[in-house]
């Protein structure tokens, strides 16, 4: 396996000391387990308009924040796609949205956002917040920050994908597959909350 490069380590563990320092313990506003979230309509990749209403009986979704230009949702990128060709054929749609205000960077802006998603050949609606109200009513904080709802839009997990950013084998938990699996059995998932790693959203001035 390459040794990831030495200015992606430094990004890496700039974030990661900045998520020890400037986390809080407690869970951030926005919703909270047993909530029921409220739909949204946002602009995808391919220029239409997606809600949650659009998809026809669906057993759950995981709502991915995300973006193209965090480090941590780059490592994260290839096991969001693996998870959305798991659990989409059993009822789970993944839906990823950028909340990123494209003034603070450029990166992750409309149009990079779509060829982000031609190039990686995104199987997920990848939507952007452009207006930035989702992601303060969801209570995202961090790209990736995942939120699994069951078919009645009860929020069930809040948090990481799973305990090892950098190395895919490495982890030992996965806790939104576990929570998947839970939703689809009917239980509730535990844990059922983890404090996401990664990039800080940036906010528009």
């Amino acid at each position: 396996m390459k040794l990831i490069a030495p200015i992606f380590q430094v990004t890496l563990l700039f974030c990661a000391f900045f998520l020890i320092s400037a986390t809080p313990a407690k869970a951030p506003a926005g919703y909270v387990i047993g909530d029921v979230a409220e739909d949204f309509r946002l602009r995808n990749v391919d220029g239409r308009f997606v809600s949650l209403a659009d998809y026809k009986d669906p057993k759950g979704f995981l709502v991915v924040f995300t973006c193209n230009h965090c480090p941590y949702a780059q490592l994260y990128e290839q096991r969001i796609i693996d998870l959305h060709n798991k659990y989409a054929p059993r009822g789970i749609q993944v839906i990823a949205i950028n909340p990123n205000s494209p003034a603070i960077v450029p990166e992750d802006s409309f149009e990079e956002m779509r060829i982000r998603a031609r190039q990686k050949k995104y199987p997920f609606a990848y939507l952007f917040d452009e207006e930035q109200k989702v992601f303060p009513r969801f209570g995202a904080s961090r790209t990736p920050h995942v939120y699994l709802l069951d078919s009645e839009l009860k929020v069930r997990y809040i948090g990481a994908i799973d305990d090892n950013p950098e190395v895919p084998s490495g982890a030992k938990k996965r806790y939104a597959e576990d929570a998947m699996d839970a939703v689809l059995r009917g239980e509730m998932p535990f844990p059922n909350y983890t404090r996401a790693v990664g990039c800080t959203i940036k906010k528009k001035p």
